[in-house]
């Protein structure tokens, strides 16, 4: 599968996001799974921003021997990296000024991904104000982008286009109080050609409807189902389109 063939622009995609840091019960672990497979999202993104390397390998493990959705990297650092994955976005945070977020685990990854089978998708990461602070955001000491501020998030988006980038990431963050706005993602979109993943915040099927209606290809769902995993059958309800079908 081509990188193109993973988040495509047009297309309303959902991704379900696991933290293995966070699931570390093998039982529950495999109960999540089995409702994502009834689910059946377009993919199933695994990290976190203080995941244990090996609690992440066997998180991968389990979910690779017991569901076949795409399985994609979202790193919390150049330590998140296992072949077993189908693809990782290669995160650059271009809304922060850290050079370790920048390029400096960039590099550190790099030849790790050279020698693997991983599809490595170019990735423009973007944060944005939650309502309160994140855990990216403390561990990469960088200040989100404000929630008002949408020619800032317009431009920086546009950056990352011309740099080179294949997608933008806009995250409000784990546990986000509010999500990305749509307005703000209604800027972004119109501003790229890049397929548009939003996460962090979204707690209804209305804050879903919203993001995919202002522009969201891909809307990713995390916290909420640590604290509702029955939500993932509420998400039946959402009409997206499940890349392992095409």
């Amino acid at each position: 599968m081509q990188i193109n063939q993973y988040i495509q622009k047009g297309k309303k995609q959902l991704a379900i996001l696991i933290d293995p840091d966070k699931e570390k019960s093998e039982t529950k672990l495999l109960q999540l799974i089995h409702k994502v497979n009834i689910l059946n999202p377009s993919f199933i993104f695994i990290g976190g921003s203080t995941v244990d390397v090996d609690d992440f390998k066997q998180c991968i493990k389990i979910i690779k021997n017991n569901s076949s959705i795409p399985l994609i990297i979202f790193p919390g650092s150049h330590l998140q990296i296992d072949k077993n994955a189908d693809a990782i976005l290669f995160l650059s945070l271009i809304s922060g000024r850290n050079p370790d977020f920048l390029i400096s685990h960039q590099i550190e990854a790099a030849p790790i991904i050279k020698s693997s089978n991983l599809k490595a998708i170019p990735t423009a990461y973007m944060l944005i104000d939650g309502g309160k602070t994140s855990s990216v955001a403390y561990v990469s000491q960088t200040s989100p982008i404000p929630s008002d501020q949408y020619v800032i998030a317009k431009n920086t988006a546009m950056a990352g286009e011309l740099l080179g980038m294949q997608t933008i990431f806009m995250d409000a963050g784990s546990g986000a109080i509010t999500p990305v706005p749509p307005k703000m993602i209604q800027a972004v979109a119109s501003s790229t050609s890049l397929p548009l993943i939003i996460g962090g915040g979204l707690t209804s099927l209305e804050d879903i409807n919203k993001a995919y209606n202002a522009g969201a290809d891909v809307v990713v769902i995390g916290n909420k189902i640590e604290t509702d995993i029955n939500f993932l059958l509420d998400l039946k309800n959402i009409n997206f389109v499940n890349t392992t079908n095409h």
